[in-house]
């Protein structure tokens, strides 16, 4: 069974820090780009950093750049979301996923993303 567990989330204030972590089990995603997305209730989910699959290319939304850091450990099957900085308006659920297909780039819709956690809470406040 396929799983990717989310961790790390919580309440912080802002201008606070927190690190999230996404282990995969079940199988190795070594191959595939690596995501996080972020889901506000009523709202689609929206890309917030990938990475792929050595590592060395890291993608950020413009709401999160120079904020937040991802990277990954391939021999633990996990990711990781450094969010710095944080805002009331980065407050939202979290979810890790993994595309689809080996060496797929990475792509800013999540119908491209065929595993998923189950999410962690990050509430910002102000």
């Amino acid at each position: 069974q396929v799983q990717l567990v989310e961790s790390g989330g919580g309440l912080v204030q802002a201008g606070g820090s927190l690190r999230l972590s996404c282990a995969a089990s079940g199988r190795t995603f070594s191959r595939n780009v690596m995501g996080w997305f972020r889901q506000t209730p009523g709202k689609e989910r929206d890309l917030v950093a990938a990475i792929s699959w050595t590592g060395a290319d890291t993608y950020y939304a413009d709401s999160v750049k120079g904020r937040f850091s991802v990277s990954r450990d391939i021999a633990k099957n996990t990711v990781y979301l450094q969010m710095n900085s944080l805002k009331s308006e980065d407050t939202a659920v979290y979810l890790c996923a993994a595309r689809t297909g080996a060496y797929e780039p990475p792509s800013p819709s999540p119908y491209g993303y065929g595993y998923w956690g189950q999410g962690t809470q990050v509430t910002v406040s102000s």
